[in-house]
């Protein structure tokens, strides 16, 4: 799955995570309502959410990844997020199959993953030969 589209209720607060934090960049801004960004292969979509009572119980999404190329990376990003005052959700952990993963939550309260996955590393890097 390359592309995930969220409604968010700040979206200058979650452009600014996103872009300035994470690294994404701006695909494509067709109104003020809405944002598409990018990291290369992958693609979010962040849309206001209607200025309605946000329903909770609605809410199917679990959280969303990034992939990084090293479990060092992990640790690297873990520090500096938390340096920038991003709220965490748990610490930096090493998984049974060789993952290293922590979670954090974008401002709109999304847990985000960033992990270390060596089996995704490796088809990506073999994708970079084809």
């Amino acid at each position: 799955m390359r592309h995930v589209a969220l409604y968010v209720m700040d979206l200058q607060a979650c452009e600014y995570f996103y872009v300035e934090l994470l690294g994404m960049r701006v695909e494509w801004r067709p109104d003020a309502q809405n944002l598409y960004l990018s990291s290369g292969p992958d693609n979010l979509a962040l849309h206001q959410a209607p200025d309605v009572e946000r329903d909770e119980l609605g809410q199917r999404l679990d959280h969303i990844g990034f992939v990084l190329a090293g479990a060092d990376e992990v640790d690297a990003w873990f520090g500096f997020l938390q340096q920038q005052g991003v709220r965490m959700h748990t610490e930096p952990r090493n998984h049974r199959d060789g993952a290293r993963s922590f979670y954090c939550c974008d401002p709109d309260g999304t847990l985000v993953q960033l992990i270390y996955h060596p089996p995704l590393v490796a088809w990506e890097a073999g994708r970079v030969g084809e």
